[in-house]
């Protein structure tokens, strides 16, 4: 059987786009699953919409995301004088022809078709002009485009590997332009000779892709190439089955990146954007996605992008994490929060791992570290206004924070038993509940009102910063009964 080789060709006006990515993951699962080639093709011929620097972002992200590939990134622009052969062979041939009608009359053309409620296309002017015709204008050296001459009549059609047979009526399609006057190929020229030379099995593209599809054959027909198998994935809609916009969240895939998704996590979640094993289960590792993959298992209906979904399962992937990792994975947000420097001891990493294990449970992205966890390393507590009305204007509560204060101080060894013993101690003397002394001891020490077991959090901090936030908190109080 011959070797599957497919190819992510993305063109690079811009950051890569969550529909982009998934196309890349979707090939690159194709391709591993059959043991074929994965190759990188950058379509970079619209110099016009060129965008610096996002073919880095390009790779980058695949990167990221594990789509590694077997050959490339091969760039369209280096290959120009292969199109212009395969141009001017459909022309010595009769499937294409030199056009020299300028933008002025192509605009005036179009103009003319909408007034009178026609659809818009080329005229094919320059289809029907006599040899004399021709000669006397490239004579003048009148500059001119390469466009495809589609079948008058007839239909085109072709199997979709997702959507079954597709057809096209022939006369519907104008004459499209496959090279421009200033040398460089459309998509279409350029996507078929590429696909044609790098022995492309299966074109794996966006649903976008579809009406261009029958240019593609007829252009693979007219040059006796053999035609690869065509997969159109779903499009992406939001959870109100609009378009995938910026209201959804992120469309760029660098912004994901950015926020504290993890790969396993993202890869997971794109895997099931549009294709599913039919399976009641939505976690699945790298290795069984590679297994299961199948282009049957792709639906041909929109898919729903679910950004709560894609939290879920990405706080789900961050709680599988080792500690260690994650402190790792972790450890760029803290140092930009300036929570820790940028070449922390043995003891600082120790500490934030004491402190992120405590609040794993809670994380559903890597950047939430610093909100979640801010007030285990600052120095100066902001405290909660809510939190403050509530429980520092109780009349007890300073002589709890004494009371904690010196047991604390004498409290050997400061662990989890013995810290949760004397707070409930103090409690049972003071003649309160032992919620009336948690309550007011969190927001001594953390600022906040909720956040992970007192106790533990307590044990974590150390004597040294819990006895330093229970004196700033009695201080406080004082002042406050003064003022």
């Amino acid at each position: 059987m011959k070797t599957v080789r497919v190819r992510f060709a993305p063109s690079p006006t811009g950051s890569p786009h969550i529909g982009n990515i998934r196309t890349a993951l979707f090939t690159w699962l194709f391709a591993r699953k059959h043991g074929g080639v994965f190759i990188l093709r950058i379509e970079d011929t619209d110099r016009a919409r060129y965008v610096e620097g996002s073919v880095q972002e390009i790779m980058d992200s695949l990167r990221w995301l594990g789509l590694d590939w077997d050959e490339g990134p091969y760039f369209q622009s280096q290959r120009l004088p292969l199109y212009r052969e395969v141009a001017e062979k459909l022309v010595k041939t009769g499937h294409a022809y030199r056009c020299y009608c300028t933008p002025e009359r192509l605009e005036e053309l179009r103009r003319q078709q909408e007034a009178a409620k026609q659809p818009t296309g080329y005229d094919r002017k320059c289809r029907y002009l006599s040899d004399e015709e021709r000669a006397k204008i490239e004579a003048e050296g009148t500059p001119y485009v390469i466009r495809f001459a589609m079948p008058l009549e007839g239909e085109t059609v072709f199997h979709d590997e997702i959507r079954g047979e597709i057809r096209f009526e022939n006369a519907l399609i104008d004459d499209f332009v496959m090279l421009k006057s200033d040398g460089f190929p459309t998509y279409h020229l350029a996507s078929v000779t590429d696909d044609h030379h790098m022995g492309i099995t299966h074109v794996i593209r966006g649903e976008e892709w579809i009406s261009s599809t029958p240019r593609h054959v007829q252009m693979y027909l007219a040059l006796g190439w053999e035609m690869p198998k065509f997969a159109h994935l779903p499009m992406i809609l939001g959870t109100d089955r609009k378009k995938l916009s910026k209201r959804h969240g992120s469309v760029q895939f660098v912004e994901y990146i950015q926020q504290g998704y993890l790969p396993e996590a993202m890869f997971n979640f794109l895997a099931l954007l549009g294709w599913s094993a039919d399976e009641d289960r939505e976690l699945y590792s790298r290795e069984e996605l590679i297994e299961r993959f199948d282009l049957s298992g792709v639906q041909e209906n929109p898919a729903i992008f679910d950004g709560q979904k894609l939290l879920w399962m990405n706080g789900v992937y961050i709680r599988r994490k080792p500690i260690e990792e994650l402190t790792q994975l972790c450890l760029p947000y803290l140092q930009e929060a300036g929570l820790m420097p940028q070449n922390p001891s043995p003891e600082q990493i120790e500490y934030a791992q004491r402190v992120i294990a405590l609040e794993a449970e809670r994380m559903k992205l890597l950047s939430e570290v610093v909100p979640l966890t801010e007030y285990f390393f600052r120095d100066r507590l902001e405290y909660e206004e809510k939190g403050v009305r509530k429980w520092f204007t109780q009349p007890y509560v300073p002589q709890m924070l004494e009371m904690l204060i010196e047991r604390y101080t004498a409290l050997e060894p400061f662990d989890l038993e013995h810290i949760e013993a004397t707070t409930r101690a103090v409690a049972e003397e003071l003649g309160v509940g032992a919620a009336q002394v948690i309550h007011p001891t969190r927001v001594a020490v953390s600022g906040r009102t909720v956040g992970p077991g007192l106790f533990e959090m307590i044990e974590v901090m150390g004597k040294e910063r819990v006895l330093q936030r229970l004196r700033a908190a009695l201080e406080m109080i004082r002042q406050g009964a003064k003022g």
